[in-house]
C-alpha cells in the first residue's frame, strides 16, 4: 500500500513540476503573480479533449498544437496588455491577471459547460512488485518531465534563455546590451503559458477536468513555487515531486480530504525555515 502511494506521488509530482515551472518563471522574471495560470492549465486540458474527442485527431498531434496555441495566447496577452502595466506595483498586475482569469474561466465554462470531462484512453496497466501503474499516467509524467528539463536546458544554453536570465537579474543592464525587454517579457509569459498547456494535456489523461479546477491548479503552482524557490526550474521539479509525495502520504495517513491541507502545511514550514525556498537563490539561477 505504501509503495503504491509513493509511486503515485512520484508520478503526479512530475506533472506538478510542469504545472508550476511556468508560473515560477513568470513570477521570477516579470515579478508578476499570474492569477491566470490555473485557467491556462484548464484551457490546455480542454483543447486536448476537444482535439481528440471532437475532431478525432491523434493525441501525439493534439498535444503540440495545444502547446503552441497556449504559447501564442500567452505571448499576445503579455505583449498587448501586461507589458503596458508590468512596471506598475505588483497589485496592478495581480488585479489585471485576476480579471483575465475570470474572463477566460467563464468563456471555458460557457463553451464546455461545468460537466466534468475526461480523456478516455486504453493504454493498459503496468504491474511491478505489486504496484499497479497506469501507462497513461507514466506517459503524461514523462512528457511533463522532458518538457521541464528541456526548458532548463534552453535557459542555460540558448541565446534566448540567457537573455531571459539577464533580464531577470538586471533589466536595465540587459536593455543597454541591446536586449528587447518587451519581447523577452512576452516570450517568458508565452513559455509559461506553453508549460501550463502541456501540464493541462497531461492532467487530462489522469483526471476528469472541469473549469472549476483552475483555482486548484493555481494553488498547487503557488505552493510548489514557494517550496522550490522563485524562478528556479530545479526548484520547481523538487517542489513538484515533494508535493506529490507528501499529498500521497497525507492521503494514506489522514484521508483524501486532507491531502491539500498537508501540502499547504508543508509550504508554511518551508517559508519559516527556508524563506527563499529549498532551491531558491538571490537573482536567477
Amino acid at each position: 500500500m505504501l509503495g503504491q502511494y509513493l509511486v503515485n506521488g512520484l508520478l503526479i509530482g512530475g506533472l506538478y513540476a510542469c504545472l508550476a515551472v511556468g508560473f515560477s518563471l513568470v513570477w521570477g522574471v516579470l515579478n508578476i503573480v499570474n492569477m491566470l495560470h490555473g485557467s491556462m492549465v484548464v484551457l490546455g486540458a480542454y483543447l486536448c479533449l476537444y482535439g481528440v474527442q471532437e475532431l478525432g485527431l491523434p493525441l501525439y498531434l493534439v498535444v503540440p498544437v495545444a502547446c503552441v496555441l497556449l504559447f501564442l495566447f500567452g505571448y499576445a496577452v503579455q505583449r498587448g496588455l501586461l507589458n503596458r502595466v508590468v512596471m506598475q506595483p505588483i497589485l496592478i498586475t495581480l488585479t489585471l491577471t485576476f480579471g483575465l482569469d475570470l474572463i477566460v474561466n467563464n468563456l471555458i465554462l460557457h463553451v464546455f459547460t461545468a460537466t466534468p470531462r475526461s480523456l478516455v484512453t486504453n493504454f493498459g496497466m503496468l504491474d511491478f512488485a505489486g504496484v499497479r501503474i497506469p501507462v497513461a499516467r507514466v506517459g503524461g509524467m514523462l512528457v511533463a518531465v522532458v518538457l521541464t528539463l528541456l526548458l532548463y536546458w534552453l535557459l542555460r544554453h540558448s541565446k534566448t534563455g540567457r537573455a531571459i536570465i539577464a533580464v531577470r537579474m538586471d533589466r536595465h543592464a540587459a536593455a543597454l546590451m541591446g536586449i528587447r525587454i518587451p519581447h523577452i517579457y512576452a516570450l517568458t509569459f508565452g513559455i509559461g503559458a506553453l508549460m501550463a498547456g502541456a501540464a493541462g494535456c497531461a492532467l487530462a489523461l489522469i483526471y476528469p477536468i472541469t473549469p472549476m479546477m483552475s483555482g486548484v491548479f493555481l494553488g498547487k503552482a503557488f505552493v510548489i513555487c514557494v517550496l522550490g524557490g522563485l524562478g528556479s526550474v530545479p526548484g520547481a521539479i523538487l517542489g513538484g515531486i515533494m508535493l506529490g509525495i507528501v499529498e500521497g502520504l497525507g492521503t494514506l495517513t489522514f484521508g483524501q480530504q486532507w491531502a491539500t491541507s498537508v501540502g499547504f502545511m508543508m509550504m508554511m514550514a518551508v517559508i519559516v525555515l527556508f524563506p527563499t525556498g529549498l532551491a531558491g537563490k538571490k537573482g536567477y539561477e
